[in-house]
């Protein structure tokens, strides 16, 4: 379906249009299927419903194509769920809770893939056959869940009054941990309902009653 919104016929003799936000999509998708690794030029091509020329024209080769694919799915995809640590008027267990089940509901969900377009890409970098731009984004992308964890744990009131600020970078792990291991989890069938557990029991061992 994707690819038929994506490919437009113009007039006789005239190159083929495309909706170059609904393309990058279906990369995304496909590197959240398969990796970086496992995708192939084939698969992006095909998967994006346009031909070689017009996707080098658009958006470079493989490797500038998939760091524009991971920051359309940082913005689109995981901006939602971290604004959920900021809500107003919410407990910070409620706040954590709130913002790993939205997450784990994503990793749960088929479409358009099973578990995290990061985690499945970052498990790629051992192997050192991701390329420098590629393994950049990648490895900034690692970082920035830890770092907002640790600094809401240092400096919000609650998590202060609950002593969660002397060992914040130790929890924040704990707590991204989890939800690395969800996404493997949700690749293996493992359910929402299954998973909220698992939340609710790391919510309590770090101090959030």
């Amino acid at each position: 379906m994707i690819n038929r919104l994506i490919g437009k016929k113009l007039t006789s003799g005239r190159k083929r249009e495309f909706d170059a936000q609904l393309a990058l999509d279906a990369a995304m998708h496909t590197f959240w299927k398969k990796g970086y690794v496992g995708t192939s030029m084939n698969d992006l091509i095909m998967s994006m419903g346009i031909n070689k020329p017009s996707m080098y024209r658009a958006f470079g080769n493989k490797e500038s194509l998939f760091v524009k694919a991971t920051q359309r799915y940082l913005e689109t995809k995981m901006q939602p769920h971290l604004a959920l640590l900021n809500q107003e008027n919410l407990s910070l267990k409620q706040r954590f809770k709130n913002h790993m089940m939205s997450i784990i509901k994503m990793q749960c969900d088929p479409e358009p893939a099973l578990g995290c377009y990061l985690v499945l890409c970052q498990s790629e970098l051992v192997s050192g056959d991701i390329p420098h731009d590629a393994e950049s984004i990648l490895m900034q992308a690692e970082l920035l869940p830890r770092q907002l964890y640790t600094e809401l744990l240092s400096t919000d009131n609650e998590a202060i009054e609950l002593g969660l600020d002397k060992n914040a970078a130790a929890n924040a792990l704990t707590l991204y941990t989890l939800l690395k291991g969800s996404a493997s989890m949700a690749r293996s069938g493992v359910t929402t309902v299954e998973l909220e557990y698992s939340v609710d029991r790391i919510l309590i061992g770090i101090g959030l009653h």
